[in-house]
This record gives C-alpha cells, structure tokens and sequence, in this order.
C-alpha cells in the first residue's frame, strides 16, 4: 500500500500525555479526540493536518501512560502513517490494535522536515522524501502485525479469526 502525504515532525520522547491531554481522558468518540491531538505541543497541529498527513518523530515515540486514545487520536485525525525512531513498547502495541500503521526508521528526524512531502511504501518500508529527494528504508511490518492492520485493528482481526474457525 502506497501512501502520500504531508510530514508533521516532532522531537524525541513525545509523550501520550502530549498527543493526548489526560483533561480528554474522558471522551470516547474519536473524531473529538482528534479535536485535542498533539495542542500541548503543537496548538496549530489539528487545524493545519490533513487526511494522509503523516507524523515524524525521533526516539521513544509515543511514551508515558499506556492509553489507546493516543494512537486513536492521531488515527482519526487522518494521519496515515507515524514514523519514528523508535515507539514505547505499549504505544506500538497499541497503533495496530487500532490499525494505526507505524514504522520505525533510523534516519527519519535527520531527513523529513515539516512540510515535507512523504510517499510511503507500507509493504516494503521504503520512505521517498520527494522534498528533499531522499529514499530512507524503514524496518519492514512484521507480518502478523500487518495482519492486524489489514483487518482494522485487534478486534476485528479477532472477530475474523473466531468466524474462520466455525
């Protein structure tokens, strides 16, 4: 799958509690929460993000409590795709559970700017900065995970499942 977009990039250690405010803790439907992804950090990032858009990070992406409504925040603000360094081990858990795809690549802080234009291959993990005419090479989906992706989340790749067997 290909996918295009626009890079929002952002520093090392962005925590949930700055993708999502724990004051929104309480809301459950996503397109409110998208209202509030990333304001402590960004106030202008909800107003300026558009579907397909996608998020660049540095290290330790996604760090801090281990909520769901962080990676469903930025689900549903369109973001097609995170790409970090790296991600906090509940937050990657978390991204396919809700079917948010994330890639981790060394070189991404150092070669995508805000404003970038993004073309991202989910299959392969190649990543062309058409801005900066630049390819990196994220590390590639783990197949199961790409499972998960493919049938929108955990839930329903667990509903699949359990309908395959009967």
């Amino acid at each position: 799958m290909i996918l295009r977009g626009t890079a929002f990039a952002f520093g090392d250690d962005v925590n949930t509690d700055v993708i999502l405010p724990a004051r929104y803790l309480n809301i459950t439907h996503p397109a409110e929460l998208a209202t509030h992804c990333m304001e402590d950090l960004d106030p202008s990032f909800i107003k300026k993000v558009k579907t397909g858009d996608m998020v660049v990070a540095g290290e330790n992406f996604g760090c801090g409590s281990s909520r769901e409504h962080a990676p469903l925040a930025i689900k549903a603000t369109g973001v097609s795709v995170v790409i970090a360094k790296s991600f906090a081990r509940i937050f990657y858990r978390n991204a396919f559970n809700v079917a948010l795809p994330i890639l981790e690549c060394l070189q991404a802080t150092e070669s995508i700017n805000t404003g970038d234009l993004l073309e991202v291959n989910l299959d392969t993990g190649l990543i062309k900065n058409q801005t900066r005419r630049c390819d990196l090479q994220a590390k590639q989906i783990p197949p199961f995970m790409k499972e998960i992706l493919e049938s929108g989340g955990l839930m329903k790749w667990v509903e699949k499942k359990g309908k395959s067997r009967t």
